[in-house]
């Protein structure tokens, strides 16, 4: 379990985190969310020891992380994937990192093949592509065989058979009780892969909830009709306080009234629907409602651009 109480990390008069209070817990991938400049790096590098709290503290299975004697043992990170020197072979790194640690040759071999390597196990890892990286980077991490795990952006440079294979590898190691924190901007990989999510903001805690949860609070359904006279029943449900957007292709969509309603309703003015469909909103349209006040670094859209360049 990784836990964290008032966590606080200043950087002159920047506050880069502020007070964060959290457990992640083993048996579930928690996923740890936020837009650039959240916070999500710094807390991620508190927890390995690699940056010190201004104030607060945060605990490995009750131990602060430089208190553990054999960290490989009992944590595993992917953090920067390219933080390796490139004159090695993927072997001879992960064997370093073996023998620093107390563990055998045979791990090493073993983590290997886990990851897919061993076809360019003795091949120096300056010729490696990113996925090939982000993939040593995922064989360190369970060298060790831990029990807590941390992923910062596991899936880059991996193409879909390893997307595929990072997420069942996060889903099964949380199913063998493990304690599994995975930080991504994807939302679609997240939605597929976390049980319970960590979303922060300005370095502020925002949200500590399952998925499920985080869904149905931050964001809104809706119901997509298609009817034989979109006009006259877009009419009748705005009359009944309703939402409607009408699509080019006459599709209804609905927001404020639910597909037993708006069914009823059709029914009771006897309006003919060809379809009638809850949509569910998905995860990353409830993040973008949540962290649209806390985002730092905002591109103009192209059309803002274009006026701007015209007001010049």
């Amino acid at each position: 379990m990784i836990e964290a109480r008032g966590l606080t990390k200043q950087y002159g008069d920047v506050v880069a985190v502020e007070g964060l209070d959290f457990r992640v817990l083993p048996g579930r991938v928690t996923g740890f969310l936020g837009p650039n400049g959240a916070g999500k790096s710094t807390t991620m590098r508190m927890i390995l020891g690699l940056d010190l709290p201004t104030s607060g503290a945060v605990t490995v299975n009750g131990r602060r992380y430089g208190g553990l004697v054999w960290p490989l043992h009992e944590v595993g990170a992917l953090i920067e994937a390219a933080a390796v020197h490139p004159g090695r072979s993927a072997y001879h790194h992960l064997l370093s990192l073996a023998v620093a640690n107390g563990i055998g040759r045979s791990r090493v071999t073993e983590v290997i093949g886990c990851v897919g390597l061993e076809s360019v196990a003795r091949r120096r890892v300056g010729g490696f592509s990113l996925g090939m990286g982000q993939r040593l980077g995922i064989a360190a991490a369970l060298l060790g065989d831990p029990g807590v795990l941390l992923f910062d952006e596991p899936v880059n440079g991996l193409d879909p058979d390893g997307i595929l294979w990072i997420r069942t590898l996060m889903r099964s190691l949380a199913a063998e009780g493990r304690t599994v924190l995975v930080s991504s901007h994807l939302m679609s990989e997240m939605a597929l892969t976390a049980d319970h999510l960590l979303v922060i903001g300005q370095g502020r805690l925002l949200a500590d909830v399952s998925l499920g949860e985080f869904i149905d609070a931050h964001s809104a359904d809706e119901v997509r009709v298609r009817a034989a006279d979109p006009e006259a029943l877009g009419s009748v449900l705005r009359g009944r306080g309703a939402s409607v957007h009408r699509e080019a292709d006459g599709t209804l969509r609905i927001a404020g009234l639910n597909s037993q309603v708006v069914g009823e309703t059709a029914a009771n003015h006897r309006l003919v629907l060809h379809q009638l469909t809850d949509v569910r909103a998905s995860l990353e349209e409830a993040y973008f409602r949540m962290t649209a006040d806390t985002v730092t670094y905002r591109a103009a859209s192209p059309g803002e651009a274009r006026n701007e360049e015209a007001a010049v």
